[in-house]
């Protein structure tokens, strides 16, 4: 049985194609809703809705940016793999490869939704490392958006319908995904110039992340709707006036503005001291002529009927940005002393403003290649090149996110190419986007012909001209330290990490060597190779040096990978002669407070059973009796003794420690208290002086294991004055 509301939205669908496609083409789309139809019969989405009515939304909104057939099949069925059991082969059969490879790509982006942090894991997808495997998942989208742009189409117009649903979700969820779609898929459609899902993403994900705000923003801009309005179309007819009397065509209207782009702007407003009302009274138009040369008419025309604000210029019509926009920026004083921002564009430009790589998309039967379109795509090729050059998922996002997700800049080269790069990037990065030797190379820079530091700052327009040095020195340490601004592009940062990984390759081996050896003597460790490399998850023991050398691995991770793996077997120890018998905690709950120093009592020799009460010493903490103890019956101070219980039991290991420092005054307190920050009992003490002004302490701890006694020992290396942190009488570990 079919549902009113299923039919109405698949004759919407099909009316939309039917404008711009041939009847064959139609027909194959009413095909692709037909079988997915039956796919999903008697599936309901949480909303409560049949779930057809996603892929035919969906669908519909590609309809309006007038994608191709395959595509919008591929809408239609971008869900029947994941949800109804048809495979590729199947979808390959009834629709051809090109709708299956879109289908199946799709398929493997919307498993991307299994890992989002805080969303519950699909028992097909689940993993140990959720955010490692949404990496994954993230690069190979956009991988698979260099291959097949329409993929990503389909994609985003599957975020954003679910967007527009996303109230049926619970709390946490919806607040997860909101979050996902401005770190991810806001920014995507920006490149790819989307204005129309851009904002609309933007807007419905901040209503979920920040609703209180949102509503606040929406009743500003209903309580001034009519003013604003009344005072916007007051503008567009003197302008419209204005250009009709010099013969130039124009359509000029208002430009609404999203609430998330309205709230960014009063956070950048109030950062600077200004008020609310003047974010809100910030009124903008919009200009759409006929011709590139009207749009500079139309210009002059502006200029000339309202004062121009200095600074408040952009030419994205000689300069386009590389996500294709195109547009005339300026902000003027206008009637009553009002700022107003004019964009002035063509109708082929605001068509690529509002639907950015979609409004450039071809039929691929027999149409050319448009060259200018795919050099404007160039940054697409470059995801390629990341994505192989990347040994770790990591570094690939992290090179995605800081330099095509961010402001651009756009300067030239000294003969006059464009290069885009992040907002803030420096002379540095720049020869590292020309190439990469150029980088390692560079030595100065000059801005608009004039030296300038390598940590400046670039800005829009600058010709920037790279100096080099004929020796192969390579890149300077410095330009890795984040505080010192050399670097600022995840890409460039990656090339200057890369020639020190190679140039030091060796030198990091053996300084891994060092860490571990020295590891491995202060936990009184004697393991084979065999033994290290299981325990440490690397594959061959050059590999796991290099890291470790290099940092990959801290020092830290490798002394709790060690401890964890090696904690002490469950039987416990026969205790060691030589070491007290007292433990801070041995079971034993005293008023509720755990932690003293317990002894348990010689003359009865209580064990967990046995009705006990504590006998406060003092000098030596509580000791535990038996209730029964004839020495309890005895006492003659019945205050001082208190009730105990048997809690529950920490079984915890007495180890010597040798410390070797350099003497001085308060050094035996800064040990101590670095010991009771961890929360670990000291039973004895013993100091020794040299003749050189060194002293060597020996300490007898009880601690619960490796683990811990691995964290004291990095605690205990940060004295002042401490040279070095063994365990006592270790063996001398195994030649690695």
């Amino acid at each position: 049985m079919k549902y009113g509301v299923e039919v109405q939205e698949a004759n919407v669908l099909l009316e939309k194609v039917s404008r711009y496609l041939p009847g064959d083409a139609v027909a194959q789309v009413e095909q692709a809703y037909l079988y997915a139809d039956d796919c999903h019969d008697g599936q309901v989405r949480k909303s409560g809705e049949p779930y057809i009515i996603h892929p035919l939304q969906a669908a519909a909104f590609l309809a309006d940016l007038n994608l191709d057939c395959h595509t919008i099949c591929a809408a239609l069925l971008h869900d029947v793999i994941e949800d109804c059991g048809v495979t590729y082969e199947d979808i390959e059969d009834a629709f051809g490869p090109e709708v299956a490879k879109m289908v199946d790509g799709v398929t493997k982006l919307t498993r991307m939704d299994y890992k989002l942090p805080g969303a519950e894991l699909s028992p097909v997808y689940s993993s140990d490392d959720p955010d490692k495997l949404y990496a994954e998942s993230l690069r190979k989208m956009l991988v698979a958006m260099a291959e097949d742009i329409r993929v990503v189409l389909i994609k985003l117009a599957d975020r954003l319908h679910n967007m527009k649903t996303l109230d049926a979700l619970p709390p946490a969820k919806r607040k997860s995904i909101a979050q996902e779609t401005l770190d991810i898929y806001s920014p995507l459609a920006h490149r790819l110039g989307i204005w129309e899902i851009k904002w609309q993403l933007d807007d419905l994900a901040f209503r979920h992340l920040n609703e209180d705000r949102y509503r606040e923003i929406s009743r500003m801009l209903a309580v001034r709707r009519a003013e604003r309005e009344e005072y916007v179309e007051e503008v567009c007819q003197r302008l419209r006036e204005m250009l009709d009397a010099v013969d130039l065509k124009a359509e000029v209207y208002g430009r609404p503005k999203g609430i998330y782009s309205i709230y960014n702007k009063m956070q950048k407003y109030a950062a600077q001291g200004d008020e609310l009302r003047d974010i809100l009274d910030l009124y903008a138009l919009r200009v759409i002529v006929e011709s590139e040369s009207d749009c500079y008419r139309a210009l002059g025309i502006v200029h000339q009927a309202w004062s121009p604000i200095p600074g408040q210029f952009d030419d994205y019509v000689a300069n386009p940005k590389e996500n294709m926009y195109q547009a005339l920026h300026t902000t003027v004083i206008c009637q009553a002393g009002q700022p107003l921002e004019v964009q002035i564009k063509t109708t082929e430009m605001h068509q690529v403003a509002e639907y950015g790589v979609a409004a450039h998309w071809r039929y691929k039967e027999g149409r050319a290649n448009d060259l200018k379109f795919e050099e404007k795509m160039t940054w697409m090729r470059q995801l390629l090149e990341w994505q192989r050059e990347a040994a770790e998922t990591e570094d690939f996002i992290e090179s995605v996110r800081q330099d095509i997700f961010r402001d651009q800049v756009f300067v030239y080269t000294p003969k006059g190419d464009i290069v885009e790069l992040g907002a803030g990037c420096t002379p540095v990065d720049f020869a590292y986007k020309i190439h990469t030797q150029l980088g390692h190379r560079c030595m100065g820079g000059k801005v608009n012909g004039r030296l300038v530091g390598l940590d400046t700052p670039l800005q829009n327009g600058d010709t920037v001209e790279i100096m080099t040095t004929k020796s192969n020195r390579g890149p300077s340490p410095d330009w890795l330290n984040p505080n010192l601004g050399y670097v600022k592009s995840a890409s460039a940062r990656q090339k200057v990490r890369q020639w020190f990984n190679y140039q030091a390759r060796g030198s990091n081996i053996e300084r891994g060597r060092d860490k571990l050896r020295k590891e491995l003597r202060r936990l009184n460790l004697n393991l084979d190779e065999a033994e290290i490399l299981t325990l440490v998850r690397f594959d061959s023991m050059e590999d796991f040096l290099l890291n470790l050398g290099s940092g990959g691995l801290t020092d830290g991770q490798l002394a709790h990978r060690l401890s964890h793996a090696l904690r002490p077997e469950p039987d416990i120890p026969q205790p060691r002669p030589d070491l007290p018998l007292s433990s801070p905690s041995s079971g034993i709950s005293v008023l509720g407070v755990g932690d003293l120093l317990i002894r348990m009592a010689r003359c009865c020799n209580p064990i967990p059973g046995d009705e006990i009460s504590g006998f406060i010493t003092r000098a030596r903490g509580v000791t535990v009796h038996k209730k029964d103890c004839i020495s309890l019956l005895n006492e003659d101070e019945p205050e001082r003794i208190v009730e105990v219980s048997w809690g529950e039991a920490r079984e915890l290991f007495p180890v010597r420690v040798c410390i070797e420092a350099y003497d001085r005054v308060g050094l035996l307190r800064d040990v101590t208290v670095r010991v009771s920050e961890e929360r670990v009992n000291i039973a004895s003490v013993i100091t020794r002086e040299n003749p050189d002004g060194t002293v060597i302490m020996e300490l007898t701890l009880h601690t619960t294991g490796l683990e811990q006694l691995g964290k004291l020992f990095s605690k205990l290396e940060g004295v002042r004055g401490v040279t070095s942190v063994t365990r006592a009488n270790s063996p001398v570990p195994v030649k690695v």
